[in-house]
């Protein structure tokens, strides 16, 4: 070994954001207390990497580009000629409708033509040979047409079929060795361990490359399962994970694996020299007890003592067999299922609604993750821990974490006969194990266990605890990292490092304090003992939930007030009475718990806007799964929607040829209908109050009630002059680029600025306080040309006695009931319009002081505070 210089290193690397990971969260904590200096990098960050401490242990989460992955699609020459230069599926949507008005208006052409030559015939010679002409234009238009169609919808099968080429079959391997390469290459590191396939690619790179400039490394794969036995998604990631491993896993300097069978496996199929080591992926035993106030999975369902908790604590798929557990609840009248989950997916949405057409959805209880020295404490408070998993191969040859989980915590174990856990549980006789998806066989296996509880914990003895402890398993882990880099840390270890630790931000030197450039004191009525006790939030997008608060309170004296904002942005800060830290309440159950706390027994009324949960993740992702906890606290709730969350892509897009969305993002379109479908869904489902807050929302939610956007007239009056100046001062102030139309609007503002017509001003995440003075210094606004609507932006320029110019569709006057004093402009007229406004200075006051006087009638909070009056009556 050599005598180290500095502390050795030790990159752990995964391809998940970590947090629910116990594994690579023990095995960095371990190594930290070995000595080893310790940097876990993992997924995350959305342009920027996120970097938190876990005690000793840096935490980096690196965001994953999409660069490869949209280069990548289908084979480069031949998608010129398929595709046509499309990018996606909307664009030969948009260019098909685009044919079929061209075929319509060319087909009524020779209709015309047509008419035209029996009503003269003198016209005949002319008619004639132009309507042939036509008629063959459109004929063989129509078939280069359904060629390009054809032809379009071939190539995209032709993405679904594996080449054996790992870099084009999954093209996100190669995002991922971008995103982690250069960072794990900035640490220097003695040790790569590399967790599952999609590691191998960096881990192996990078040492390469180290190696090349003549550094000493050596790296480890992990392989968490056996990848020809996983029934992949997409048959091109089945291909490329295979033959990723073939590829990479004999350069590893060593292979780890979590179960003895899989190690023979992986020995046999790669022709491997060495056995791979075995390390189970077990609770750590020290930290077991140690928490005050230890978490409580009970407590977090809201059951009761008395009440048979069954848990099942992991990630949820269709082959975890928690069907067959959700199936027997008709059977177990009495018991009530806890499902540890770190966020919805599409089996557990499933799996709900399983439980809802059974009718035992109330006895299902979707519970957050915690951290991985919490887990046996947390667990240890339901009656039993089951383990339903079907019959394929990954499960047949390991155990699963979670028995030993269940085992520490004390939990008698329901397990299926799946060949490892059902041999391990029988042998040891601490639960009872079933057939696999036989759900009579699981009810009464389950009721044995209740029954027997007692009998069966006391059959988890000392020597099985030992066994599955991680101080035990990752003993071996730390001998090979010595083994393999042949260094060693120094004789004094840092085994006074705690194993239970949380992570905690690092924050910038520089960061400035929070309430750098919010507003002052908001004028709502602090919550009181009044009749009417009223929550709001947890988004206050655009501050609207606060601009709410203040208009309720000032109309309705029976009426005080609380609002709560989720706070994702540094610069995007308004008036609240509690800032919530999304990421803590997504996965840290206290904070659930307090702010479970603060609502329930305080609030009378709640109005929870952009349908996000109020508990975070207790529940689910959301507002519908807090519903139950609400309406057995009696609060009475109404539900608010802004925007995005409720506006329909497709529809929008079949309504404005300039939608927002035909520029949005890839995959965007997709993920934003079944977001609006699903809420729309919750709104019918719950039947409860529905209000908007812009008048086109209607066209999705015709049933909602417009509760207008709020502004402080005084915030925004300006003492500028009303008359501007010859070259006036235009501002575009987008959130985001594309749903502004920001691309369009650009080129035709820089054109007028450059011919001297204008002074372009753009604001782009700047703080609220300055947007104020810049929306105040300028003369002109131009909002968006997508949307169809007006928003917040729009409505506070009007308010600063601004003229403004933005798209609105006819239904926006028919919802208001007047026309508002906005110049409506598309991209296809924008630069007209701007053009005569800007010759008519006068015009440009007169839009202002109408502006002004609109806002006071419909946007100073009178309306919004009538729209709530039945709501807060009840």
């Amino acid at each position: 070994m050599e005598p180290p210089t500095r502390r050795p290193r030790l990159a752990v690397i995964v391809g998940n954001g970590i947090t629910g990971d116990s594994r690579v969260q023990k095995t960095a904590l371990a190594a930290a207390r070995a000595g080893w200096d310790v940097a876990l990098f993992g997924s995350g960050g959305r342009v920027k990497p996120q970097r938190s401490m876990m005690g000793s242990v840096e935490v980096i989460r690196l965001p994953i580009g999409s660069h490869l992955r949209e280069r990548a699609k289908g084979h480069r020459v031949r998608r010129v000629v398929t595709q046509f230069g499309f990018s996606d599926k909307s664009v030969m949507v948009r260019k098909g409708a685009a044919h079929k008005t061209w075929v319509r208006q060319t087909t009524a052409r020779i209709g015309w033509l047509r008419d035209s030559q029996h009503r003269s015939p003198a016209a005949a010679p002319i008619a004639v040979p132009a309507s042939r002409a036509l008629g063959a234009l459109v004929r063989v238009s129509r078939a280069v047409h359904q060629f390009r169609v054809r032809a379009f919808n071939w190539e995209q099968r032709q993405e679904g079929r594996p080449t054996g080429d790992w870099r084009r079959d999954w093209p996100l391997l190669l995002d991922l060795d971008l995103a982690f390469g250069p960072a794990i290459e900035e640490f220097k590191p003695d040790v790569i361990h590399a967790n599952d396939v999609t590691m191998l690619a960096p881990a192996a790179l990078s040492a390469a490359r180290m190696r090349a400039r003549g550094e000493k490394v050596a790296w480890i794969y992990d392989a968490h399962e056996y990848v020809n036995g996983v029934e992949w998604p997409k048959e091109t990631q089945a291909s490329a994970y295979k033959a990723l491993e073939r590829q990479y896993i004999g350069h590893a300097d060593a292979v780890v694996t979590v179960s003895d069978e899989l190690a023979r496996i992986l020995q046999r199929d790669h022709k491997l020299a060495k056995t791979p080591l075995t390390v189970l992926n077990v609770p750590i035993r020290g930290s077991i007890g140690t928490v005050s106030d230890p978490p409580s999975v009970r407590q977090a369902c809201g059951v009761a003592d008395d009440v048979p908790l069954m848990v099942y604590a992991g990630w949820v798929a269709a082959n975890r067999g928690l069907g067959t557990a959700v199936a027997a609840l008709p059977e177990l009248p009495d018991f009530h299922l806890a499902i540890v989950s770190g966020r919805m997916s599409a089996d557990l949405t499933a799996l709900l609604a399983q439980a809802e057409s059974l009718g035992v959805k109330d006895r299902v209880h979707v519970v957050p993750y915690v951290p991985q020295h919490a887990v046996p404490d947390y667990l240890s408070t339901a009656d039993i821990g089951i383990i339903p998993l079907h019959h394929t191969l990954n499960h047949e040859i390991s155990l699963p974490t979670k028995l030993a989980e269940y085992l520490h915590a004390g939990l008698p174990v329901v397990a299926s006969d799946v060949k490892t856990l059902g041999a391990y549980v029988t042998e040891h006789g601490v639960g009872e194990v079933y057939p696999a998806e036989d759900v009579a066989a699981f009810t009464a296996a389950a009721r044995r266990a209740v029954e027997n509880r007692a009998e069966l914990v006391a059959r988890i003895t000392e020597p099985i605890l030992s066994e599955l402890s991680w101080e035990e398993q990752s003993a071996g882990l730390l001998r090979l990292y010595q083994e393999i880099s042949r260094v060693a840390p120094a004789a004094e270890s840092r085994a006074d490092l705690a194993w239970a630790v949380d992570e905690q931000p690092v924050l910038p030197a520089t960061t400035a304090p929070t309430t750098t450039g919010a507003p002052g004191l908001p004028a709502w009525r602090p919550l009181d003992v009044t009749r009417v006790r009223l929550g709001l939030g947890p988004a206050n997008y655009a501050g609207q939930a606060g601009a709410f608060a203040q208009a309720i309170c000032r109309d309705n004296p029976d009426v005080s007030a609380e609002v709560i904002m989720r706070k994702t942005s540094p610069t995007l800060v308004y008036p609240a009475d509690v800032y919530i830290d999304p990421d803590r309440l997504i996965r840290e159950l206290p904070y659930q718990i307090e702010q479970l706390n603060r609502v329930i027994g305080r609030y009378t009324h709640l109005v929870v806007d952009a349908f996000l949960p109020i508990f975070g993740a207790l529940n689910g992702d959301n507002i519908e799964f807090d519903l139950p906890a609400l309406r057995r606290a009696k609060i009475n709730v109404a539900l608010l929607a802004h925007g995005s969350e409720v506006r329909h892509p497709l529809r929008h897009m079949e309504r404005h040829e300039d939608s927002l969305f035909f520029d949005a993002p890839e995959g965007y379109v997709k993920r934003f209908t079944s977001r609006a479908e699903r809420n729309r869904r919750v709104a019918e489902e719950s039947r409860l109050p529905l209000f908007v807050t812009t008048p086109d929302l209607l066209d999705d939610l015709p049933w909602a009630t417009w509760a207008p956007l709020v502004v402080d007239l005084d915030l925004w009056a300006t003492d500028e002059p009303a008359r501007p100046s010859s070259r006036p001062v235009v501002l575009h102030g987008p959130s985001k680029r594309w749903t502004k139309g920001t691309d369009k609007i650009l080129p035709v503002l820089n054109g007028l600025h450059d011919a001297g017509a204008i002074e372009l001003r753009l604001a782009e995440g700047v703080p609220w306080s300055e947007m104020v003075e810049m929306v105040k210094s300028a003369d002109i606004v131009v909002d968006q040309i997508t949307t169809g609507s007006y928003g917040t932006f729009a409505v506070e320029a009007m308010a600063a006695g601004k003229a403004v110019v933005a798209y609105l569709a006819p239904s926006v006057e028919r919802t208001v009931g007047e026309r508002p004093p906005i110049v409506n402009a598309t991209a296809k007229t924008l630069l007209p319009v701007l053009e005569s406004l800007v010759a008519e200075p006068d015009r440009i006051a007169e839009l202002g002081r109408d502006s002004v006087e609109y806002v006071r009638r419909v946007h100073d909070g009178r309306r919004t505070a009538r729209a709530f009056e039945a709501f807060l009556a009840s």
